[in-house]
């Protein structure tokens, strides 16, 4: 399991929740971490190198039905995953949020082990507990909630029983 970055990565988090920087983002961190990822054969992906625990998570598209792989960042909780859908700040909320929310339903790729989830969104006191942790993984979290302007949606991956 990670552990929380370390000085150097907390650093390297610093200039990545700039606002021009991450505004880049929504549009190329995950076609980078594919690439990186196909290139190392699953081992490494740019969202990990900054010391931030990542998954791919595979669901269904909520519109058209098809398998969408994503890289994404997973802070983990004994065998649950928490994914936040900051989206980098912007003012929506991130399309595998939907996807999630329209087939519950997932297959997460987590330290090489290959496993079927159920999300959900969750709120009230289990909210506050998960941003909590998820602040003390990447403190962006904040940052993007002030700037995207709305709630942030916290969805917990739980393996299938």
């Amino acid at each position: 399991m990670n552990s929380t970055p370390n000085a150097l990565q907390r650093l390297v988090h610093r200039f990545l929740m700039l606002k021009p920087v991450s505004a880049l983002f929504p549009m190329t961190l995950h076609r980078a971490d594919a690439l990186l990822l196909r290139l190392t054969r699953g081992r490494y992906a740019f969202t990990g190198l900054v010391g931030l625990p990542i998954a791919q998570v595979t669901m269904t598209g909520a519109r058209t039905g098809r398998p969408r792989t994503i890289t994404l960042v997973g802070v983990p909780d004994d065998d649950r995953l928490a994914l936040f859908a900051t989206n980098f700040g912007q003012r929506q909320n991130p399309g595998w949020y939907y996807n999630l929310k329209a087939h519950p339903e997932c297959q997460v790729l987590w330290h090489g082990k290959r496993g079927t989830f159920i999300a959900r969104e969750i709120d009230g006191e289990d909210y506050e507990e998960y941003w909590r942790l998820g602040v003390s993984y990447y403190a962006g979290y904040e940052k993007y909630k002030l700037r995207a302007g709305r709630r942030i949606p916290v969805i917990v991956l739980e393996p299938k029983k």
